[in-house]
């Protein structure tokens, strides 16, 4: 037990000081905030725990709906396909989201873990939203990540599908921000 506890400490610490070294000066259109790539913890290869720990850490990251801050979970090169786009790069990630999350007003997401390996995770999701024009819709959809060495998340392919609902039909109801570890996740509401 003390030495797999020793190999995982080794295992960060080496990571954490492999990626400090990556801070380098901006190109013009970034700041340096897009291109440093800090470890984040747990660390591949996942087990059971630090795959569900990697999957409440991002639903918590969105649920703050803070574009710069959930991109900084990603490689500073990290590539996407949502729906119909196909982001490249913190930059566009950041773009994206604040595209995303000015449109869907009222933003509440939950995450659940479906399967993982080594330096893969696959999620299944939901999130109740409304636009504009007062209309709710609950988005399902599933991801795929794969992860860097480092924590961060290099690849992200999600698949979405809005159904239309009324509003009282919505089942996420908590203050806007993290879901509270007492609300119910995805299988206990049976989606």
């Amino acid at each position: 037990m003390f030495l797999i506890l020793f190999f995982k400490l080794f295992r960060a610490f080496r990571a954490f000081h492999a990626f400090r070294g990556q801070k380098t000066k901006p190109s013009k259109g970034t700041t340096m905030t897009t291109q440093i790539d800090e470890p984040r913890p747990p660390f591949p290869p996942f087990t059971r725990d630090t795959a569900a720990q990697k999957v409440r850490m991002a639903e918590d990251g969105w649920n703050n709906r803070n574009p710069e801050r959930v991109a900084l979970a990603y490689t500073a090169d990290s590539q996407w396909r949502n729906r119909n786009e196909f982001p490249k790069g913190r930059e566009q990630i950041i773009e994206f989201l604040t595209r995303k999350w000015a449109t869907e007003h009222q933003y509440r997401l939950i995450k659940e873990l479906w399967a993982y390996t080594d330096h893969h995770i696959a999620v299944r999701f939901a999130y109740e939203w409304h636009n504009d024009n007062g209309d709710w819709f609950r988005s399902y959809g599933n991801e795929n990540w794969e992860f860097a060495d480092n924590g961060l998340m290099q690849k992200r392919y999600a698949s979405i599908n809005d159904l239309a609902i009324t509003e009282s039909e919505r089942l996420f109801h908590w203050p806007q921000g993290r879901r509270p570890d007492e609300h119910p996740g995805l299988s206990e509401l049976g989606l």
